[in-house]
């Protein structure tokens, strides 16, 4: 049996709108294996993405605790949580957040660049497996959402993450745009042996993965 490599234990977390407090998580527990393709569903609001973002360290929780690889996230520094991310997680978001000024190329290299590095060998090998080697040159606008996300899915693989986090990655694509970036997704992590965890609302997508979790009221 796989190590695991992503614990949540008892994860809560609320917000504040207007007079109201809204508990979106309610003493979550997950773990997650090495090498393991999870898909978290639910329906709108229920808090999958705070869920992904509190086990990616990109949001701490009221309570509770994520494990990765046996460090406790939120208790390390700030700066080794930033390494931790950047080094050893791939982020996949619905919005692609590529930088419009920069280039295909550089958009693919920017978490290396972070770390005073330019592997532009590996970034070209990347480009070329999401069918975008020749468009290195281009700026995002010039390109479709459809390979905007390819750009994203290269980027999250640059520096050789152990694990992927996305966040609705088909969200703003049409369905068959959707399917062909979640087979790239999903051939991709599998060619480097890699953990994935995936929020969508969508249940057909859940079939893709080793396992499915429905977060339900939170």
């Amino acid at each position: 049996m796989s190590a695991v490599q992503v614990e949540a234990v008892k994860l809560c977390q609320s917000f504040r709108v207007g007079e109201e407090c809204v508990e979106v998580l309610n003493g979550v527990d997950l773990q997650i294996s090495c090498g393991e393709t999870v898909f978290i569903c639910g329906t709108s609001g229920v808090g999958k993405t705070t869920l992904l973002y509190a086990l990616a360290g990109l949001e701490r929780p009221e309570s509770g605790q994520v494990l990765f690889e046996g460090v406790s996230l939120y208790e390390v520094s700030h700066v080794r949580l930033a390494k931790l991310r950047n080094s050893r997680m791939g982020f996949v978001f619905q919005s692609y957040f590529l930088l419009p000024e920069l280039t295909v190329l550089e958009n693919t290299l920017l978490p290396a660049m972070i770390l005073s590095n330019r592997p532009t060998s590996r970034a070209q090998e990347l480009l070329d497996q999401v069918g975008l080697g020749k468009r290195g040159h281009h700026l995002p606008a010039e390109l479709s959402g459809g390979e905007q996300q390819r750009v994203a899915i290269a980027r999250a693989l640059i520096n050789k993450p152990i694990i992927v986090f996305a966040d609705e990655p088909t969200g703003n694509l049409d369905l068959r745009t959707g399917k062909t970036i979640i087979d790239l997704l999903l051939n991709l992590v599998h060619q480097e042996d890699l953990t994935l965890v995936v929020v969508t609302h969508d249940p057909h997508l859940t079939r893709r993965g080793d396992r499915w979790v429905r977060l339900k009221t939170g």
